[in-house]
């Protein structure tokens, strides 16, 4: 009998011919090249939080505002700069402390001893990315003065407004662990943030790479934001949030989210439901996913994708399901099985 031999390798031997121009994939829109490079950007000093850079992506290209919240050490200012660094943005931190004032914030005017003339001093608040560093450890007066900024994108000095360049966006910071001393931000201005995104520990292989990257440099220097590379303009965001709010959004899709939005109003476990700003972003959330994925128009998937950070900060448990430990992304996702998705 005899042995049977192994095929020859022929792979070196033949060349497929060219797809016709008909078959070649289509160009992703160029906001989504941009945005993949941004991504790519920051993710060489952000390690092993996928999905919160993806949520922040999307919350750029919507341009709205984010509340970060995760325990010390988990590199939320890092993200906050190194996201600035990629399009040559400006970018200003702020600490909030207690005795922490609204002009501190936003700006006041001086009197200008050589010109005898007042003069505007601008506040921090004057940049594309904002970083409102442990915002609840300011008192209600100095957190309101955001609430303007957020909303209007402009700041009232002395009765004169000024307008913020564009894009312009809040980053505000939360530590879970500390209440002491602290004010909670009220539903007004929770409401004003367009997602509330959880920085949780990265898993064992992550974190040991990111212990021997920054180690690795004297004084801990390693991944220093001061590398990533700029890779596009201010005029680019610009550009992509408009492409993002073209995005195509069918009845169905936004009948859906309406859907989950008003089911948050009638459970019997919530206490305070989202209100129609809710809504309106899970839309926008959704625009951002679908852009980010290359595609013109958004599906129910989009908008399930984008529940919990859109709507964890602008619902309440009724306390009595508060006690028993059940948090607002366990009935939220509970929630979400209840209502049919449409088939689009």
């Amino acid at each position: 009998m005899n042995p049977i031999l192994p095929e020859p390798d022929v792979s070196s031997l033949y060349t497929p011919p060219p797809l016709p121009a008909s078959f070649a994939p289509p160009a992703l829109p160029r906001s989504t090249e941009i945005f993949r490079k941004i991504h790519t950007a920051v993710s060489q000093v952000f390690v092993g939080q996928e999905e919160v850079l993806y949520q922040v992506l999307a919350a750029l290209l919507a341009g709205g505002h984010v509340l970060l919240e995760g325990k010390p050490g988990l590199g939320k200012t890092h993200l906050v700069l190194a996201l600035s660094h990629t399009f040559g943005g400006s970018f200003r931190r702020i600490q909030f402390t207690p005795d922490l004032m609204p002009s501190d914030v936003c700006g006041h005017t001086l009197f200008d001893m050589s010109s005898s003339t007042f003069r505007v001093r601008r506040g921090p608040v004057f940049a594309n990315l904002l970083l409102a560093d442990e915002i609840n450890r300011a008192p209600a007066k100095t957190q309101s003065s955001l609430l303007e900024v957020m909303q209007e994108t402009q700041v009232t000095i002395d009765g004169e407004s000024h307008a913020l360049a564009p894009p312009f966006m809040t980053f505000a910071t939360q530590n879970p662990i500390e209440q002491e001393g602290t004010y909670p931000l009220p539903e007004a201005q929770l409401d004003r943030f367009l997602l509330k995104v959880l920085i949780d520990y990265p898993d064992v292989a992550n974190e040991t790479w990111i212990v021997k990257a920054v180690s690795s440099r004297a004084s801990g220097g390693g991944l220093s934001t001061s590398s990533v590379q700029q890779v596009c303009t201010p005029q680019d965001i610009l550009a992509a949030q408009e492409e993002a709010a073209a995005v195509q959004a069918v009845e169905q899709v936004v009948d859906y989210a309406v859907k989950i939005v008003r089911a948050t109003r009638q459970h019997s476990a919530i206490s305070l439901g989202a209100g129609t700003r809710g809504a309106i972003s899970l839309v926008r959330i959704a625009k951002s996913y679908a852009l980010l994925e290359g595609r013109s128009f958004i599906t129910p998937a989009d908008v399930k994708r984008a529940v919990l950070p859109v709507l964890r900060h602008r619902v309440q448990l009724a306390p009595e399901i508060a006690i028993s430990g059940q948090s607002v992304d366990d009935m939220l996702n509970s929630l979400l099985k209840t209502i049919e998705a449409p088939r689009v």
